[in-house]
């Protein structure tokens, strides 16, 4: 499975809205500045986070956006399935070997597991300690 820049854009947006609940609406303008990203793109990205109520707009000269609901109520999961869809990283076929099946069970278990545990606010308040070393999976 392989995350889009949707998925990881939106992970942005809502760490960014996290790190700053409680501050008022944040505009978007000021997290692509923040980010280095583009302001168009997290336009278009912002809708479905709206409609999924994961974060809530204010209009007006000092509207922006914030979260639709806490932190800590809100997981990796309920991001990435808004943004990029159910999470499958293999089909699974039903006549397919059962050892295979089993597998493909157990890993699309695993990462809905890490997904769903993991909240905003613990992506929000993240201490990088160095200790992990850097992989490339492609699944």
């Amino acid at each position: 499975m392989k995350i889009s820049t949707k998925g990881r854009y939106g992970l942005t947006i809502m760490i960014a809205l996290a790190k700053k609940y409680g501050d008022g609406p944040i505009s978007l303008k000021s997290i692509a500045k923040d980010h280095n990203l583009s302001e168009h793109y997290l336009e278009q990205l912002i809708a479905p986070l709206r409609n999924a109520q994961l974060v809530k707009s204010v209009r007006g000269a000092y509207g922006g956006y914030m979260l639709g609901k806490e932190a800590r109520d809100i997981t990796a999961g309920d991001i990435i399935r808004v943004l990029e869809g159910p999470i499958t990283p293999v089909e699974i076929i039903d006549d397919e070997e059962p050892a295979k099946r089993d597998l493909w069970i157990k890993i699309r278990d695993a990462v809905k597991d890490v997904l769903d545990s993991t909240t905003l606010e613990d992506l929000a308040n993240f201490e990088d300690k160095g200790d992990q070393e850097n992989y490339m999976f492609y699944i």
